[in-house]
């Protein structure tokens, strides 16, 4: 089952070609990696969230390009792109805006905040009170923010990329679960490799690369993209095999919380949008192994001696795979 192709929207040509999903998902890829050199890999697992319509947890030490990387993604997509810079004495307010009186109506006027935007940073996320942290939640879940009681719909298609340093612990506040369970991915980009550094070196020499960054798709396309990666088709047989692997954390030994209902959901989304990007109308049990820790691991709360033994959320899902044998799947959507 192949993806019919996607409507190419040129800004205010007028102009419609056709191109396959694959084609646009691989120039977003392409034109992200011209700024963020040797990192292909995270920049997959991000447009896997974007074609999800989900939000992203970067974490990761100082300096290794979580903030380019957003930027990059928003360019890249030509989205309307705003920062926030969570501190201690940040409000909620400051994120998603405020009522003020006007005197000349004689009413009351929504201003909006920063959060209206098509993808948002929220720049070192941990660092703000658990009040502030608390107005996101429903900004990410249901992309809309309520002030004073009148609820306002962020814009589409809407992301929000939150950053934190893994090395920080003074003056943080953890997330709490039910936080982290509404990112759709966390990701660490690591340092990258030499030559990849070097390279880095050169080409910042002169001018940033993202400063000559075009758009690869528009707005309009994403939005195109989302819908399609919904209709991409998973057989029953592996709903199944993902309920079992949610169910398996739920009952492990090593874990004190396992995969939420709405972590399988996710998994699902984040495989439907793997298949979409290798050209395929349809999920494969590969898929889903290739998202099982990218969506999971980050929902899991290990249990505290087996972290003190150095298990890890990703490592338990990783046991729990290799056990669990995937359906004998073959392919029949559209029969």
């Amino acid at each position: 089952m192949s993806m019919p192709a996607s409507p190419r929207v040129g800004a205010g040509s007028g102009a419609i070609a056709l191109e396959p999903p694959q084609a646009l998902i691989g120039r977003l890829v392409h034109h992200a990696e011209k700024v963020m050199v040797g990192k292909r890999e995270s920049i997959e697992a991000s447009v896997v969230v974007m074609l999800c319509g989900g939000n992203l947890l970067i974490e990761d030490v100082p300096g290794v390009g979580k903030t380019m990387l957003a930027r990059t993604l928003a360019k890249a997509a030509h989205g309307e792109f705003r920062r926030i810079q969570f501190t201690p004495d940040l409000m909620p307010a400051d994120v998603t805006g405020v009522s003020v009186w006007n005197r000349g109506t004689g009413a009351f006027e929504f201003r909006p905040g920063p959060i209206f935007a098509n993808i948002v940073l929220a720049d070192e996320i941990n660092r703000t009170s658990p009040r502030t942290q608390a107005a996101l939640l429903e900004a990410m879940e249901e992309k809309r923010v309520t002030v004073d009681g009148v609820t306002h719909p962020l814009p589409e298609p809407f992301m929000l990329i939150a950053t934190q340093n893994s090395v920080d612990s003074v003056g943080a506040y953890p997330l709490p679960e039910a936080q982290l369970d509404r990112f759709l991915i966390r990701l660490s980009l690591g340092y990258p490799e030499e030559r990849h550094e070097i390279d880095m070196l050169a080409r910042l020499s002169d001018k940033h690369p993202i400063d000559q960054l075009r758009p690869a798709l528009y707005p309009e396309e994403l939005l195109l993209l989302q819908r399609q990666t919904r209709l991409v088709h998973v057989d029953e047989s592996l709903m199944r095999y993902m309920v079992r692997l949610s169910a398996e954390t739920r009952t492990h030994r090593e874990l004190a919380l396992g995969a939420s209902p709405r972590a399988t959901l996710a998994l699902m989304h984040a495989a439907q949008a793997k298949a979409l990007m290798n050209g395929r109308g349809y999920v494969i049990p590969d898929d889903i192994k290739a998202m099982l820790a990218p969506v999971l691991a980050h929902r899991l709360i290990v249990d505290p001696l087996a972290r003190a033994n150095g298990v890890t959320g990703a490592a338990v899902l990783a046991d729990i795979a290799g056990k669990l044998a995937a359906p004998g799947y073959r392919h029949t959507a559209g029969r």
